[in-house]
């Protein structure tokens, strides 16, 4: 059995960072386990790529939800990467931090605890890690290992639809990361602008420690289970390209797996609720309710409509546009390939203007759906996705089985509470605003999805039931919260309770979801974690 100081779980954004600082700062010998490859096609490397693995499960595991009721017996598909650097080697490149009302519910989440979780706080872990590309102090850094830009080319249609948001009273905002997303404008991304590739956290964190021999990284490590001596966590059993292992934590083992395999974990280990552990007849190490409850995610419904040209990407990715697109990338970094495709979004509220973000939308220049879904063929088009935020209902990870190799259940209470389908039909309605009006009305041909002759309440609430589908952000189901909260899984320094020497640092321990997309903000609680396990050492040397 071999031995460590740190077992980090999850190769992914969190634990990648997590690794770096450890061994970088304390010189501590770190295991990084990852379940997925460390190999990746080079495609993901350039900012289009990513649209060629939406739907494979080369990098990603496809997760399918329970069948929910509310959505007359949908069962979404969420994918969730399978790769070492995690989302970060396969999303959309999104650098987002959300509102700073998001941080003040953490805090109220953990009040009294002593550990501040405010947007200021979490501010220059942000900035320490970024190197943007024109945007400098108070809010961002420059210098740091994550390379954060605008895209390298932007399409006629997402510059139309800037300023259309803006006819209808939705401001321009510059930079969605300082605090108060609100407004429209051109999102930054986790790429590089000096090569125009993709920055991933292995990119950014584990690649300038390859030759560490502090630093242990194992790809294709599936973790089967937590070891313990009473109540203090002290390593992992895991499968290694089939070959069952065992290694020891002297200090901590970190859980870093994501928000649906952190709780399975847990729960396989018996820690989590008592009732869950017993129905699969897994002993009790520690009760603790709060353990997969929680989840949250955000949840989009599209608007579509044709272009009367090309003013987009279809088409874009096939024949001689393809090849004319791939040279011009490589020889000169520019192009269609140094965009993701999708360039501009807005932050508004659709049923209270002027009041916090409950709604964020997507222009995607192209038409982004299947034609079994629309009833029609692909083309030249526009796609408006109205993202719900800040749902009300939660869901919840459970277990399908105590194999580990089996996936939890899911079940994800999509418009579980009537308030988010009442948003996000406020969402669809101002889409169709958008495409009405001027400037981008001129471009936009005629509403196909779900058509024009759909107006009715009713019609339209099955129009979102039917195409709803996830915003790939799963969080909250080991949340953090105070002593007297039965479901908080997490202390506010992110140690799991009743258990010595085993945190959290991924997405789930969040107490509501972040108002964005969510990478950056896990990156940021990595960042701040070690901090946290440093304070914690130093107050029991």
């Amino acid at each position: 059995m071999n031995n460590y100081d740190y077992i980090i779980v999850g190769g992914g954004s969190a634990g990648c960072i997590v690794a770096a600082r450890l061994v970088r700062e304390q010189r501590a010998r770190v295991l990084l386990l990852e379940a997925g490859s460390g190999r990746y096609d080079p495609v993901l490397k350039m900012p289009a790529g990513y649209m060629k693995f939406l739907a494979s499960d080369a990098y990603l595991t496809m997760y399918q939800t329970e069948p929910q009721p509310q959505l007359e017996g949908r069962g979404v598909i969420v994918p969730q990467a399978k790769v070492l650097g995690g989302g970060s080697t396969v999303n959309a490149m999104v650098y987002m931090r959300g509102h700073q009302q998001d941080y003040a519910d953490w805090n109220h989440a953990v009040a009294g605890s002593g550990t501040d979780w405010s947007f200021s706080t979490l501010l220059p872990h942000f900035t320490a890690m970024e190197d943007n590309d024109h945007l400098g102090a108070p809010f961002h850094g420059v210098g740091g290992p994550m390379k954060v830009s605008h895209l390298g080319h932007l399409s006629p249609l997402s510059r139309a639809w800037v300023k259309t948001m803006q006819g209808l009273g939705i401001p321009y905002t510059p930079d969605f990361n300082s605090g108060d997303p609100s407004g429209v404008g051109f999102m930054q991304h986790t790429i590089d602008w000096q090569t125009r590739k993709r920055c991933s956290v292995v990119d950014a964190f584990i690649a300038p420690l390859r030759d560490d021999a502090n630093l242990t990284v194992e790809t294709d490590a599936s973790v089967t289970g937590l070891l313990f001596e009473g109540d203090r966590a002290t390593g992992v059993a895991y499968q290694h390209n089939g070959v069952s292992k065992r290694a020891q934590a002297g200090r901590e083992v970190i859980l870093a797996a994501g928000a649906y395999q952190t709780p399975k974990l847990l729960m396989l280990s018996g820690i989590g609720p008592a009732e869950e552990l017993a129905a699969h007849g897994i002993p009790l190490r520690h009760a603790l309710p709060g353990v997969g409850k929680n989840l949250q995610d955000h949840y989009e419904v599209p608007v579509v409509a044709t272009t009367n040209g090309a003013f987009g990407y279809y088409g874009q990715d096939k024949g001689w546009p393809m090849i004319k697109a791939g040279l011009q990338y490589l020889l000169f970094k520019s192009g269609p390939v140094t965009t993701t495709g999708v360039e501009t979004c807005a932050f508004f509220d659709p049923l209270k203007p002027g009041g916090t973000p409950t709604i964020q939308m997507f222009c995607v220049p192209t038409i982004y759906l299947d034609r079994d879904v629309m009833g029609s063929e692909p083309g030249h088009g526009v796609t408006i996705n109205s993202l719900l935020l800040r749902p009300k209902a939660t869901g919840r990870v459970t277990l399908r089985s105590r194999d580990p190799a089996a996936l939890p259940r899911v079940d994800t209470q999509i418009f579980g509470h009537p308030d988010d389908l009442a948003t996000t039909l406020g969402g669809l309605r101002f889409a169709r605003r958008v495409i009405a009006a001027g400037p981008i009305a001129d471009m936009v041909e005629k509403e196909i999805f779900p058509g024009a002759e759909i107006v009715s309440e009713a019609a339209l609430a099955a129009h979102c039931k039917r195409m709803v589908k996830t915003g790939y952000h799963p969080v909250g189901t080991c949340r953090m919260g105070r002593d007297d909260d039965p479901l908080a899984v997490l202390h506010a320094d992110l140690r799991v309770r009743g258990v010595k020497n085993l945190r959290v640092v991924d997405a789930s321990m969040m107490p509501n979801i972040i108002s964005g997309n969510t990478n950056a903000i896990v990156m940021a609680v990595a960042h701040r974690a070690v901090d946290l396990m440093t304070a914690s050492q130093e107050a029991t040397a």
